[in-house]
C-alpha cells in the first residue's frame, strides 16, 4: 500500500445519525497525497481516471501516474507545465503550452507521448495553453482560453475560435456548449458555434460549469453562483451554496449520485451539497485537507472524488455510510469513550469530557479536566469513570460519586436493586443508590488496579488486573465486602500479561498472549477455547460490550470486524486505511449509539459506523505493468512464455488500480504452489534461478485477508550452452567422435593384445623351460650343498680324527718322554739321551702338522680365524690354535698334549685368553668361540 500521510482518513456520512443536531460537523472520507509521496510539482491542474483504475495527474512538472500503490512521473518532450489531461479509452490526452497530445503505452508497457498539435503547428496561437479536454462525438475537444481544437480519431483537427475569451466548455446530452466571457455561451452544431444563451446577465460573467439539474441546465459561475436555464430565461436559483462560492471563488464542480454536488473554491476547500443547494459537508484545511485551493476535481466510476489541489492532491470517498468527527485543533486529544445520552453525545479523553452542541461543536465541560476511562449510563443517570474518581454528569456538570481514583469498569451485581461494582486504580468499588443517592465503598481485600471485570453468577466475579493476573473473586451476599480472591495463574493461564475477561454467551473467556480460553467449571480449570480461536481468531480481541449480539473485533493488522453470535447476522469488515495510525492501542473502544451506529474512538476524535452497511470491498487480479530482463524492460505477451538466459535477474511489475488498500502477493508453482509471498510495493525481482520453466503466480490481497483473482505468468530460464542445441550438438559429434575413437583403438587393441598374447604365450614357454631350468639347477644345487655338507662331515670328521691322532701320538711321545726321564740314568751316553728327547719334542711341535690341521680347520669353519683376528687382533699365534681346539669342542686333557703343556697350564692359557676377548665373567670361551661365525 502506498504510504497515506498527513490524512484524517474520513468517511463520507449519507444520513442524519444524531437527531436534532446539524450534520456539517461530520466529514467524508478523504486521503491526502502530499508532494513528498508522488515527488513532482505542486500544483495539480487536472484529474482524470482511466477504465482500468489507473489515476492521471495534470501537474506542474508533467504527467502522474498513479495505481493505488506508487506513483510514476513522466515528462513532456519539451518540459512544459501540463495544464489539462483526460483518460479516454486507450489513451492519455494532455494539454500544455503550445501544445496538446496523448500518451499511449507501448509493447514495453511504458507510456510514450505522441504530439497532435505538431501536424497544425501553424495553426497554434502564440502562447496559449490547453486548460481543458472532453470528449466530443466520435473526437475529442482541447480548449485553450483562444481556441477550441477538435481532433477526430480519423486525425483530422479543426480549429475554432469564437469571438470572446473562452471560459469554459460542457458537454450535456451529447452537445458542446462553449461558455465565453462576453459573448455569452454558444452551442457546437455543423463545426461552427452557434448562439444558445445570450443573457445581460452573462457579461462579463465567468460560467465555469454547464450541467443538466432537473430537465433543464443549470449554470454555475464563479461570482454569481447558481443559474437555471428554462424556455429561453435566465434565473437565479435559490442555492444555500451560492454565497459560500461567491465568497470563496468557486474553481470546481461536481454532480454526483442523487443529484448531490461538490464545490470546489480557491479560498475553502470543497464543499458538498444535496440537489437543493443545502450544504452537507465541508472538508477544508481546518478539518484535514491537505490545501484550501482546489485546482481540479475528477469523479470516478467508483464514486471517488479526486481533487487535484494547489499543493497536494485528495481522494474523498463517497461510497460509505460512515463518518468521522474530529478535532484538528488538538484540544480534544484521545478519546477513549463516546456515548449519546439524552441526545448529546459525549466524548471521554485523556484530556477532559467533552460534548457535542446543536451545532456539533466541541463544548468542554468544566472541571472535568484529566483522564476520562468510562462513560456509562446507569438507571437513567450518566457515570463518568475518570482519573480523579467517579462522576455522575448533569447538566453538562460533574458530581462526585466516588473519591476511589481511575473508574474503569461498572458492572451490575446481579439480582441486586441499584448496586454496581466498580473496577479502579485501588481495586473493587460497590456504587449504590438508595433514597436516590449514590454512595460508594471500597470493598478492601486488595488495592491492585483492576480494568476488566465480569460476573459468573451472583456473588462470584472475575477479575483481570490492569497489567498482569487473573482472580477469581467471592462476594457476601449483600457486596458489603469480598470473602475471598483466588489467584488463578497457576490453573491453566499460560501468561499473566495483557489478560481481558469477557462473558459470551454465559461462558467466561479470556483473551491472552496465547489466545482464547475459557473457565471450566467441572475442573476449576482454564482451558484452551478452540471454538473463539477458530472463529475470531487467536490474536483478536473484542472491543466493544459483549452482551450485544453483534461483537466487534480488532485484529493484529488494525482491521475491525462486526462478529454477529446470531447465524442471519451480516458481518462487516473495516479495513485499517480509514483510520490508520489513529487507534488507541490497548485502549480501543466501540460504543452503541443505536441499534446500527456504532462509535470507534480515535486520536482527536471518533468514526460512526453503519453495522448495517455492505462496505462492498472487492478485489481485483493484477495486471502485468512491464517486465524486465537484467534491468532492461522488454517486449512481452502474457500468452506466451518468456524466455530468459540463465544467470540473467527477472522483473515484473504489477499493479491493481482499480483495487483500494491492497498489497500484492506472489507464489512460484514448482518450488512451492502452496507458498504465497507479499511483495514489497508492486514489484518482484527474481536473480539465481536454475534453468527450467518456472509458473509465477500473482494476487492481490486486502488487511481483510481476502485473496483476488490470479494472474500468472510464465518463464523458461534457458540452459547453459553445455545444455542447449550447440551443446547437444556438440555431444553429439563428440560421443560420435568417441565412438569412433573408440572403435578403432579398440580394434588396435585386439590387435595389439593378440600380439601381446602371442609373446605372452612364448615369454610363458620361456619361463616354463627356465623355471625347469632354475629347478634342475636348484637340485644340482642342492645336491652340490648336500655333498659339501657330507664333504664338511667328511672333513670335520677326518679332522677330528686327525686332531685325535695327534693327541694320541703326542699322549705316546710323552709317555715315551716320560719313561725316558725316569730312566735318565739308564744311558750312559746323556748327548744321545738328549738327542732323543728332544727329536721326541720337536715330534710333539711338529710344524708341519698344524698347518695341515689349520688347512683342514679352515676348510670346515670358513673365515674362522680371518673373523676372529678382526675382532681380536692381540692374539698370539698360540691362542689361534687354542682357540680352534676349544672350536671343535675338545677337552683341556686333549688340548694340553697338543700344545705340549699341562693341563694346568692350559687353563691358566684360557684364563688369560678370555681377558683378551674381553668376555663377561658368565660367558664362557667355549660358548663365545663355538657360536662365532
Amino acid at each position: 500500500m502506498s504510504p497515506i500521510k498527513h490524512c484524517n482518513n474520513l468517511l463520507f456520512l449519507c444520513f442524519l445519525l444524531i437527531s436534532q443536531v446539524s450534520i456539517a460537523q461530520f466529514t467524508p472520507f478523504f486521503q491526502n497525497y502530499s508532494l513528498s509521496e508522488y515527488n513532482a510539482g505542486n500544483q495539480n491542474w487536472g484529474v482524470s481516471r482511466a477504465k482500468n483504475g489507473m489515476l492521471y495527474v495534470a501537474n506542474n512538472n508533467g504527467l502522474l501516474e498513479y495505481d493505488g500503490i506508487k506513483w510514476d512521473f513522466m515528462e513532456l518532450p519539451n518540459k512544459t507545465t501540463i495544464r489539462s489531461v483526460l483518460a479516454y479509452k486507450e489513451l492519455i490526452y494532455t494539454g500544455s503550452y503550445e501544445e496538446f497530445g496523448y500518451w499511449k503505452k507501448n509493447s514495453k508497457g511504458v507510456l510514450i507521448y505522441s504530439s497532435l498539435s505538431n501536424s497544425i503547428k501553424e495553426k497554434i496561437s502564440p502562447n496559449e495553453e490547453i486548460w481543458q479536454i472532453l470528449p466530443f462525438k466520435g473526437g475529442i475537444a482541447f480548449r485553450s482560453f483562444l481556441n477550441i481544437y477538435i481532433y477526430k480519431f480519423n486525425g483530422e483537427i479543426t480549429k475554432i475560435k469564437p469571438k470572446s475569451i473562452i471560459i469554459s466548455c460542457s458537454v450535456v446530452d451529447n452537445k458542446l456548449y462553449v461558455a465565453t466571457l462576453n459573448n455569452g455561451i454558444y452551442e457546437f452544431k455543423n463545426n461552427e458555434l452557434v448562439p444558445k444563451i445570450v443573457d445581460k446577465v452573462l457579461d462579463n460573467t465567468k460560467v465555469l460549469f454547464i450541467t443538466k439539474y432537473k430537465g433543464k441546465l443549470l449554470l454555475i459561475t464563479s461570482l454569481k453562483g447558481c443559474l437555471i436555464y428554462e424556455n429561453n430565461t435566465l434565473e437565479p436559483v435559490d442555492f444555500e451554496i451560492n454565497d459560500i462560492i461567491k465568497q470563496h471563488l468557486l474553481n470546481g464542480f461536481s454532480l454526483l449520485n442523487k443529484g448531490n454536488m461538490a464545490f470546489g473554491t480557491i479560498k475553502d476547500g470543497i464543499y458538498f451539497t444535496n440537489n437543493k443547494g443545502k450544504i452537507i459537508f465541508h472538508i477544508n484545511k481546518e478539518n484535514g485537507l491537505i490545501n484550501n485551493t482546489v485546482l481540479s476535481q475528477y469523479l470516478d466510476n467508483d464514486n471517488k472524488l479526486w481533487l487535484g489541489l494547489d499543493n497536494g492532491i485528495a481522494c474523498v470517498d463517497l461510497n460509505s455510510n460512515n463518518s468521522f468527527f474530529n478535532d484538528v485543533s488538538g484540544r480534544l486529544g484521545a478519546v477513549y469513550d463516546v456515548i449519546k445520552f439524552k441526545d448529546v453525545v459525549y466524548l471521554g479523553s485523556n484530556t477532559g469530557l467533552f460534548y457535542l452542541d446543536k451545532e456539533n461543536s466541541l463544548q468542554f465541560i468544566k472541571g472535568s479536566q484529566g483522564q476520562v476511562w468510562n462513560l456509562k449510563e446507569i438507571e437513567g443517570e450518566l457515570f463518568c469513570g475518570h482519573n480523579e474518581g467517579t462522576f455522575l454528569v448533569k447538566d453538562y456538570a460533574l458530581k462526585q460519586v466516588s473519591p476511589f481514583t481511575g473508574g474503569w469498569v461498572i458492572k451490575k451485581a446481579p439480582e441486586q436493586s441499584s448496586t454496581y461494582i466498580e473496577g479502579t486504580y485501588t481495586g473493587l468499588v460497590r456504587l449504590k443508590k438508595k433514597n436516590n443517592i449514590w454512595s460508594a465503598k471500597h470493598l478492601g481485600k486488595t488495592t491492585m488496579p483492576i480494568r476488566y471485570l465480569v460476573f459468573e453468577n451472583q456473588n462470584t466475579a472475575w477479575a483481570a488486573h490492569a497489567y498482569k493476573g487473573l482472580y477469581k473473586i467471592k462476594f457476601d451476599k449483600n457486596y458489603d465486602t469480598i470473602i475471598s480472591i483466588e489467584n488463578y495463574k497457576t490453573k491453566g493461564v499460560f501468561s499473566e500479561f495483557n489478560i481481558r475477561v469477557y462473558k459470551i454467551k454465559n461462558d467466561i473467556c479470556f483473551k491472552t498472549n496465547d489466545g482464547w480460553l475459557r473457565y471450566e467449571s467441572i475442573l476449576d480449570s482454564i482451558v484452551p477455547y478452540d471454538v473463539l480461536n477458530k472463529s475470531f481468531g487467536r490474536d483478536s480481541y473484542v472491543i466493544s460490550e459483549e452482551n450485544i449480539n453483534q461483537l466487534v473485533l480488532k485484529a493484529t493488522n488494525d482491521a475491525i470486524r462486526f462478529k454477529s453470535l446470531l447465524n442471519n447476522e451480516k458481518e462487516i469488515s473495516l479495513s485499517n486505511n480509514y483510520f490508520e495510525n489513529r487507534l488507541i492501542v490497548g485502549n480501543e473502544n466501540v460504543s452503541s449509539i443505536n441499534d446500527s451506529i456504532f462509535a470507534l474512538n480515535l486520536n482527536n476524535g471518533f468514526m460512526l459506523i453503519d453495522s448495517k452497511s455492505d462496505p462492498k470491498v472487492k478485489l481485483y487480479k493484477p495486471i502485468i505493468d512491464n517486465i524486465e530482463i537484467d534491468k532492461e524492460l522488454i517486449d512481452f505477451n502474457l500468452n506466451k512464455k518468456i524466455s530468459i538466459k540463465l544467470n540473467s535477474s527477472f522483473g515484473v511489475s504489477v499493479s491493481s488500480p482499480k483495487s483500494s488498500n491492497h498489497f500484492f502477493e506472489y507464489s512460484i508453482v514448482e518450488l512451492d504452489p502452496n507458498k504465497w509471498k507479499r511483495l514489497e510495493k508492486n514489484k518482484l525481482e527474481l536473480s539465481g534461478l536454475k534453468d527450467g520453466t518456472y509458473t509465477i503466480l500473482f494476487r492481490t490481497r486486502n488487511y481483510l485477508d481476502k485473496p483476488s483473482e490470479i494472474s500468472e505468468i510464465q518463464i523458461s530460464v534457458l540452459p547453459p550452452w553445455y545444455k542447449d542445441t550447440i551443446g547437444i550438438v556438440l555431444y553429439f559429434v563428440l560421443i560420435t567422435l568417441g565412438i569412433g575413437t573408440f572403435y578403432y583403438y579398440n580394434k588396435q587393441k585386439i590387435k595389439r593384445e593378440q600380439r601381446l598374447l602371442k609373446i605372452k604365450y612364448a615369454k610363458e614357454q620361456q619361463e616354463i623351460v627356465r623355471e625347469k631350468n632354475l629347478e634342475n639347477e636348484k637340485r644340482i644345487v642342492q645336491l652340490r650343498n648336500e655333498s659339501l655338507k657330507n664333504e664338511v662331515k667328511l672333513k670335520s670328521k677326518q679332522l677330528a680324527n686327525t686332531a685325535l691322532a695327534l693327541v694320541k701320538k703326542n699322549e705316546t711321545l710323552q709317555d715315551i718322554k716320560k719313561e725316558l726321564a725316569s730312566n735318565k740314568d739308564s744311558f750312559d751316553n746323556q748327548y744321545a739321551f738328549k738327542k732323543i728327547l728332544n727329536k721326541v719334542d720337536s715330534s710333539i711341535a711338529h710344524k708341519d702338522e698344524w698347518k695341515v690341521f689349520e688347512y683342514n680347520f679352515n676348510q670346515v669353519h670358513e673365515d674362522f680365524f680371518k673373523s676372529l683376528k678382526s675382532k681380536h687382533a692381540n692374539l698370539t699365534p698360540k691362542d689361534l690354535k687354542i682357540c680352534a681346539y676349544i672350536k671343535m669342542n675338545l677337552l683341556n686333557k686333549e688340548i694340553a698334549p697338543l700344545m705340549n703343556i699341562s693341563v694346568r697350564g692350559l687353563e691358566t692359557h684360557r684364563y688369560r685368553l678370555k681377558k683378551k676377548l674381553n668376555l663377561e665373567n658368565d660367558i664362557s670361551v667355549s660358548h663365545y668361540l663355538i657360536n662365532l661365525e
